[in-house]
């Protein structure tokens, strides 16, 4: 598969997903780039803007397994990864799958669950496996974890530890709608659109589990060149020594941005890695994975604000400009 058919199929994969998601172009792209580059994508915003909405229309679209775990304060490690059940007729422990063995999870709110039941992903977010008792077991390829989560500010809501935060790819903001587009919104739940019922919403699968494989291993083909390795690396770096940043992005940040960048470009349809390919996609990757100085966030800045200035004083390679 060539970067000019992953562009394709990433703009059928938008159509279907865009045929109820209104105004949120940006938001499925980024969620897209996360996909094809093999990562998971953590998705934040105010309650009611469809962010579950998004998620389940997604997993129709690219025809892959889905299984959803709503997070609650409640929740124990082993209703996600599963565990062992003693079986009385063998008189044997028989280990029972728990819902992360699928190709696309739905970690809904995930930030309404404590430290000790987010920690129960971090092994299947970055190994694609799951341990139990000793015994380690492989999950299905592909692998994603699709994450909503309200604002910190949020009654009932816990941070997610810095370890886990790193294992997403991105992290996507998801924003308002703009007013014509909100009252379209409004028309069609009047006209009869039920969320609950997508299968009324006529969204076909346009892709399939080997296809979106392919598609993973087409972005191969797309060149990143030493300048634009360079341009992720200086901006990286850049994110350790600011003034406001206590803690930079690590090595696995400036990764991330470099497959993110290639992933943005294969789905434009292009095989190469552009400047503004690594522009687009650097808040998105960096923002979670900046830990400000105590003095900065007193003065009101932001991760978002600090990266813009980066942005901004980082030269941007000629040779590719």
């Amino acid at each position: 598969m060539t970067p000019e058919q992953v562009g394709a199929r990433s703009d059928e994969i938008r159509g279907q997903v865009g045929r109820v998601l209104l105004g949120q172009e940006e938001v499925v792209e980024q969620t897209l780039v996360a996909l094809l580059a093999g990562g998971h994508a953590l998705l934040e915003g105010v309650p009611g803007l469809g962010k579950t909405l998004l998620v389940r229309v997604l997993a129709r679209a690219i025809g892959c397994g889905t299984k959803r775990i709503q997070f609650t304060a409640d929740l124990m490690p082993s209703d996600v990864t599963g565990g062992n059940v003693f079986n009385p007729r063998q008189e044997t422990f028989d280990f029972v799958e728990g819902p992360v063995f699928t190709q696309l999870l739905l970690a809904d709110e995930i930030n309404r669950a404590p430290a000790k039941t987010q920690s129960a992903l971090l092994e299947s977010m970055q190994e694609r496996s799951v341990t139990v008792d000793g015994v380690t077991r492989m999950l299905p390829r592909p692998f994603f974890v699709l994450a909503t989560q309200n604002p910190l500010e949020s009654q009932g809501t816990y941070p997610l530890p810095e370890a886990q935060l790193d294992r997403f790819l991105l992290k996507v903001e998801v924003g308002l709608p703009q007013p014509g587009l909100e009252q379209q919104i409004i028309r069609n739940h009047l006209a009869g659109f039920d969320p609950a019922a997508l299968e009324t919403a006529g969204i076909e699968p346009v892709v399939d589990a080997e296809t979106l494989l392919q598609m993973q291993a087409a972005l191969r083909g797309v060149n990143v060149s030493d300048e634009m390795l360079g341009y992720v690396t200086e901006l990286v770096g850049r994110t350790r020594s600011h003034r406001s940043v206590l803690l930079g992005a690590s090595p696995r940040g400036a990764i991330a941005l470099a497959a993110a960048a290639r992933a943005r470009a294969a789905i434009e349809g292009r095989d190469f890695v552009t400047p503004d390919d690594v522009k687009a996609m650097a808040p998105c990757v960096l923002r979670h994975r900046l830990i400000l100085e105590p003095d900065a966030e007193f003065e009101g800045l932001s991760a978002e604000l600090c990266i813009r200035t980066i942005l901004e004083e980082t030269p941007v390679p000629k040779s590719a400009a």
